[in-house]
């Protein structure tokens, strides 16, 4: 049973099947305090498909729900079971509410201070810098200056070589997509290519990852 904790690392499943999702889902077998999954909502099946991995894995993972852009999206995406969610916008006060009171984690976006501070005064549990590599990774420690030790994400453009950049410069977390796995072996079931870029991964950015406090 997973703890009250939130991984470091989110995987983004963008454009995967249910037999693709759960092909990775089995490679992660073991890693559910490094890895949290997001399941995107232009994926085909989705909400089926979020559906059967957090009835298979839910116990164990976290496993939410990307691409929410409004209402209907978060109620769809609960609904179907996901654990949190995910924007890449910045998510409206009745969303985040909603969220609330079914206990699902919100991670909506936003890029200045200004939209970060709202997203925080309204219920955002995290907030993601999207795209964080528009910005200078020092973006993330500036923030923190004036509004205090806030838990933000790094997503899009995430990879092996820049992650531990951004948690070290002020990132809590990050969420990484096609930088993670090769498209071909997940699209191929290639079993062992798979946990074979997963374990590179973690030999070159978290061989010592822990649990990081929600």
């Amino acid at each position: 049973m997973k703890g009250n904790t939130f991984p470091k690392v989110t995987i983004i499943m963008r454009g995967y099947n249910y037999d693709q999702v759960n092909l990775i889902m089995e490679t992660l077998e073991g890693k559910e305090e490094q890895f949290a999954v997001e399941i995107t909502l232009n994926s085909p099946d989705v909400f089926e498909t979020i559906q059967k991995i957090t009835k298979q894995y839910g116990e164990k993972f976290w496993i939410g729900a990307g691409t929410v852009l409004n209402l209907q999206d978060a109620k769809n995406a609960v609904e179907a079971g996901a654990q949190f969610i995910l924007s890449p916008v910045m998510l409206s006060e009745e969303v985040l509410d909603y969220c609330k009171q079914k206990n699902v984690m919100t991670v909506p976006a936003g890029m200045t201070p200004t939209e970060v501070y709202t997203l925080f005064q309204n219920g955002a549990d995290i907030v993601k810098l999207f795209p964080a590599t528009s910005i200078d990774q020092s973006h993330f420690k500036a923030m923190k200056g004036p509004l205090g030790e806030l838990p933000l994400m790094a997503v899009g453009g995430i990879n092996a070589s820049n992650a531990n950049d951004f948690l070290n410069k002020g990132a809590s977390y990050v969420g990484i997509g096609s930088g993670i796995f090769e498209e071909g072996d997940v699209l191929n079931n290639d079993k062992e290519a798979v946990k074979k870029s997963l374990a590179a991964f973690e030999e070159t950015v978290f061989g010592n990852t822990k649990e990081v406090a929600r």
